[in-house]
């Protein structure tokens, strides 16, 4: 596939999945607002923090690597052994939700809630049941089914919410259970959507794709090929280590609800209260950076031959993606920037309209300020470390599996330290310090992958220095308006700062469009020729 296509497609499928991104965190938005009504701040904080736990972690270490693994240059392998490996996630998936389900059950301080046990069991099986369609998840993704992932993903989540909100109101005494049945009867929709459409697919001959590995409904379940080993051991190999790397990756992902639950630093209401305020922190880095993240992964692991010196790369994917991941990097610092500045001036107003006191009256404000922080190191880390794990070789992943388990260790220290100085803000800062750490590691791989070539992607990182007097200039200028007009004002008043932070960022993009000539023509550019390929695309199939 020539890049110009891919990075189209990778385009489209950031796009999608902003949009998946977006109604996913308003959903969530939507719901917890609703549920803080309903349920205890206890079952909120069990359920959000603790349960969702058991399952994150569970699908993390079970799919995670295998993700990874198999995107790496798809067109190279072949597909029969790649579908053997990927159905090797579903036994390991039911090992991992069994050493969980027993460390949740046996190990940690049981809630008095009675269905606590029927939610621990129920979300483990859940992970189980989504396994069973990553064959095809991955088969989707390497061949750019770019609206499948948003389409499934989007209807299974609409399902549990709605089974939430009708069990929440008809039966609210079943308490944990609710959620326990939304998450199955979620984790059931998505597996048969993504069977039932491939199943479709390959029958019908108008849509057969002469490179598609799947030409028969066989070709989904594992296979003996003659020979040939029943997997890649490459590939194997290369997600063994991924493997390693995940496990720590997702003890740093999820660093602070590890340390609630197995050191007890937040009582579960706390817990309840802290989840809600992150939801409501990480909707952008959900909703703009994850799908970029994502993509910008897809993209370079297309452009890039994994592990091979960059003086025999391929030179005109490596000018691309040299080009591309100067202009992405540039693109996240200016939106984590703008983050920053008016989701400070703006944390109070936010938490009283969505919760009322109960968040907007005690930490909340507090917490929601540093998160926004928070957001900007999320933007950077996540795009250096799409370009960074596409171009490692094996023996770099190997490597930098070491220094992810000092940073786990040093993340978990801290988390703990900090929240004894700190309250629940020292997560956050843990995370930032972590995320920090990471980005320095990212950043010395980018410099010397590029140190002899003639385009430094790290070099026009940095907005004009218009844009960092304006914002800086708005920052105080809404900080001010917050305290004069939010804190203990009437809805006049708040709408006067409303007011005032619209000016100030309309004044902030303005600048942006005036001064980032070189960005806005790039980003102008793609776009164009995402348009055309998209056209192409249409035609051909």
């Amino acid at each position: 596939m020539q890049g110009s296509a891919v990075l189209s497609s990778a385009a489209k499928a950031a796009s999608y999945n902003m949009v998946l991104q977006f109604g996913l965190r308003l959903t969530t938005f939507v719901l917890n607002a609703f549920i803080l009504r309903y349920v205890s701040q206890d079952t909120l904080g069990i359920v959000n923090v603790r349960l969702t736990l058991l399952y994150s972690t569970s699908l993390f270490l079970s799919k995670e690597a295998f993700d990874r693994a198999c995107l790496t240059k798809p067109e190279t392998r072949d597909w029969r052994q790649v579908i053997n490996l990927l159905w090797c996630t579903v036994p390991l998936a039911g090992l991992c939700c069994s050493l969980l389900t027993f460390v949740w059950l046996h190990l940690l301080d049981n809630p008095a809630d009675a269905h606590y046990s029927t939610g621990v069991i129920c979300f483990a099986v859940s992970t189980v049941i989504e396994v069973l369609a990553e064959p095809l998840f991955v088969v989707g993704q390497a061949f750019l089914f770019v609206k499948l992932k948003v389409l499934f993903l989007g209807l299974s989540q609409g399902v549990k919410c709605g089974v939430t909100v009708l069990l929440v109101l008809w039966r609210p005494q079943w308490g944990i259970g609710n959620f326990a049945i939304a998450q199955v009867l979620s984790s059931i929709t998505y597996t048969l959507l993504y069977h039932g459409y491939f199943a479709y697919f390959i029958s019908s001959n108008k849509k057969k794709m002469d490179n598609f590995p799947l030409q028969s409904i066989r070709d989904i379940y594992p296979s003996v090929i003659k020979d040939k080993p029943f997997i890649d051991r490459e590939l194997a190999s290369l997600t063994a280590s991924f493997f390693q790397q995940s496990f720590l990756k997702q003890i740093l992902t999820e660093g602070e609800k590890y340390v609630m639950t197995f050191f007890d630093v937040l009582s579960f209401g706390d817990q309840g209260i802290y989840d809600v305020i992150n939801n409501l922190g990480s909707m952008a880095a959900r909703f703009i950076f994850l799908p970029i993240e994502e993509n910008s992964y897809l993209f370079f692991s297309h452009m890039i031959t994994r592990g091979l010196p960059m003086e025999k790369q391929n030179q005109d994917s490596l000018k691309l993606s040299a080009r591309v991941l100067g202009v992405i990097l540039k693109t996240v610092t200016l939106i984590g920037c703008i983050i920053l500045v008016f989701g400070y001036s703006n944390s109070f107003l936010a938490l009283h309209l969505y919760g009322g006191e109960i968040l907007s009256s005690g930490n909340g404000p507090r917490l929601l300020r540093w998160y926004c922080l928070y957001v900007l190191v999320i933007a950077i880390n996540g795009t250096t470390e799409a370009f960074v794990f596409a171009a490692m070789s094996k023996e770099d992943v190997d490597r930098y599996n070491k220094k992810m388990l000092l940073f786990s260790g040093l993340f978990l220290f801290s988390s703990w330290l900090l929240t004894q100085w700190v309250g629940s803000v020292g997560f956050i800062l843990a995370n930032c310090l972590n995320m920090g750490a990471r980005i320095a590691h990212s950043v010395i791989f980018i410099s010397r992958y590029f140190s002899t070539y003639e385009h430094k992607p790290l070099q026009d990182v940095c907005p004009s220095v218009a844009v960092i007097i304006s914002l800086v200039v708005s920052l105080v200028i809404t900080a001010v308006s917050e305290v004069t007009f939010c804190v203990d004002g009437t809805v006049t008043d708040r709408i006067i700062h409303i007011a005032v932070t619209a000016l100030c960022l309309l004044t902030v993009l303005a600048l942006t469009f005036v001064t980032e000539k070189q960005l806005i023509n790039t980003i102008r550019e793609q776009m164009s020729r995402g348009r055309k390929d998209s056209a192409q695309d249409v035609k051909d199939r």
